[in-house]
């Protein structure tokens, strides 16, 4: 049988396309590359400028963990810390946001964020839970910076608070700080911001700063003081107690007002220099005017006298006390002292203006004539005790009618007021010449002689406790018998009491026969004569008889 099976013809084979398939697995990395495209432009975007901060000590600044704020804002943070190549100080690199482009100018400020207890009180109290910061202020400077040197203390004004800044001129610092309150009327209207040496090295320039709307207060007149501490005073008018506030005591503070003679007081413009003065008292004085330096020759020493000792003229203060330096005499072979003072005419008010009313020279000719008026007057200069308890010293001006007279030089500069000894001394040589009388008399021989009385009078002190005390004291007892017998002799119930009352009753009668007949004289005198006539007698005085004569005018 035929194979009528026959193989298929070959033919071209079939082609499948094979299909393109992605992973999810590629997803992941897919989104997160995208994210952190946009992250990066986003911080590129963002990103402000980079800035190096040194401060003395990295002390609470983490890399990476210190913001740095404004305001409480954050607007950086820091990237980097480094030591410096000399050691000296560290260097913080920090990363600003872009908005705090303006924190990059030439005149902003860097400083940290730590707790402190200053003047105003206790400040970063927060960043002990939440770790240092660095705060930040904004210039005024259009010109950018990289690098800036950080503020070891918070600075007291910020940028941008309204207000005027003045320098203060004073002798030493005395208690004040940054951030010492500045006072109007007890009010706190501003503060000290900074201190400095002057320029010549001779005083402090302390600034401070007024707040709007008070530092329209300043005037050109106004004086300010030092209200450090307590002010005590004891006067005629009792003890008084002064202080602007509690704070004024810890921390120091200045206080300023305008005088009440102040005539059309002008606004004070910004950074205008006032004099600092130490009390109230002193700064509210009118001006003291021109000063005029003189010198006096003390011979005898003079301690208690100070520098600063006050100088007064008829209780005026003058001036006081600049140098007190000792001097040799070759001649008296002597140690005087020689008293440098100021003084301020001006001070005495009318009596100077009247003193100078002449014309024809210049004032300084004027003033040396006057003292030299003065001085042939009887001016002198002396040191008088003005605390007994201390023994501190002041210079007294005054005239004295005994004063000797002087040859006053009137082209002596500084002027040279001769002197006079003063009361204490005067009361030493009182007491010195005293004690030289004492010491002429002969004490060993008032002695001797005063130790022979009290031998007498010992004596005689042993003769009388011997002898007679004794016999006094017998004689007190007798005497004290004899009372009690005359007292029981006259008891209420003793004869001799009865013939007592009896001779009494006699004396009665005797004087009021007495009084009869002294009446009966009185009426009829010549009965002394012719004797009593019996009544109903007729012409009894015509022949007096003998019997009647010798009748009893009874």
């Amino acid at each position: 049988m035929p194979d009528t099976h026959t193989p298929p013809a070959p033919g071209s084979p079939a082609v499948k396309r094979r299909r393109f398939n992605v992973s999810l697995v590629w997803l992941v990395p897919i989104v997160a590359a995208l994210v952190g495209l946009s992250m990066v432009v986003h911080n590129a975007r963002n990103a402000g400028p980079q800035i190096t901060v040194s401060f003395l000590t990295a002390e609470g600044l983490e890399a990476n963990k210190t913001q740095v704020k404004y305001k409480n804002v954050v607007i950086g943070k820091v990237t980097a810390i480094a030591l410096a190549d000399d050691r000296s100080h560290v260097q913080a690199s920090i990363e600003l946001d872009a908005s705090a482009k303006s924190f990059a100018s030439r005149d902003a400020r860097f400083w940290v964020v730590r707790p402190r207890i200053g003047a105003n009180g206790i400040s970063g109290v927060d960043t002990l839970l939440s770790g240092a910061f660095i705060g930040a202020d904004a210039g005024e400077s259009s010109k950018a910076r990289k690098d800036f040197v950080g503020l070891e203390t918070p600075p007291a004004i910020t940028y941008g608070e309204k207000g005027k800044r003045f320098t203060l001129r004073t002798d030493n610092l005395g208690s004040l700080d940054i951030g010492s309150s500045v006072y109007y009327r007890r009010i706190p209207v501003g503060q000290v911001v900074a201190y400095r040496l002057s320029e010549d090295g001779k005083g402090v320039d302390v600034e401070i700063f007024v707040h709007a709307p008070n530092d329209r207060f300043v005037t050109r007149d106004t004086r300010f003081w030092n209200a450090s501490g307590i002010d005590v005073s004891l006067a005629a008018d009792g003890l008084k107690v002064n202080t602007e506030s509690v704070s004024s005591i810890l921390a120091g503070g200045i206080a300023f007002v305008e005088p009440k003679y102040s005539p059309n007081p002008e606004v004070a413009a910004e950074n205008t220099a006032f004099s600092l003065f130490d009390d109230q008292q002193s700064a509210m004085a009118p001006a003291d005017g021109q000063p005029r330096y003189i010198r006096m020759r003390f011979d005898q020493p003079l301690r208690g006298l100070v520098v600063n000792a006050p100088v007064e003229f008829h209780g005026v203060n003058l001036g006081r006390v600049v140098s007190v330096d000792l001097d040799y005499d070759e001649v008296k072979k002597t140690f005087p002292t020689i008293i440098g003072a100021v003084i301020y005419p001006t001070r005495l008010g009318k009596a100077h203006a009247k003193m100078l009313e002449r014309g024809g020279a210049d004032d300084e000719t004027r003033a040396s004539q006057l003292m030299d008026e003065l001085v042939a007057r009887g001016l002198r200069a002396q040191a008088r005790t003005g605390n007994l308890i201390t023994g501190q010293l002041y210079i007294a001006l005054d005239f004295d009618p005994k004063a000797k007279p002087v040859q006053f030089d009137l082209a002596a500069r500084p002027v040279e007021i001769p002197t006079v000894p003063g009361s204490l001394d005067k009361l030493q040589e009182q007491l010195q010449a005293v004690v030289d009388k004492i010491s002429k008399l002969p004490i060993e021989q008032i002695a001797s002689n005063l130790n022979g009385s009290l031998g007498e009078m010992q004596k005689t002190l042993k003769q009388v406790n011997g002898q007679v005390l004794p016999q006094l004291r017998d004689t007190l007892e007798q005497t004290r018998k004899t009372v009690a017998t005359a007292n029981d002799s006259f008891a209420e119930d003793s004869p001799q009491r009865q013939q007592l009352g009896q001779a009494m009753d006699e004396v009665q009668r005797t004087a009021r026969s007495v009084r009869v007949l002294t009446d009966f004289l009185g009426r009829h005198p010549e009965a002394l004569i012719r004797g009593r006539l019996k009544d109903n007698q007729p012409d009894a005085y015509q022949a007096p008889s003998s019997t009647s004569r010798q009748s009893d005018p009874q």
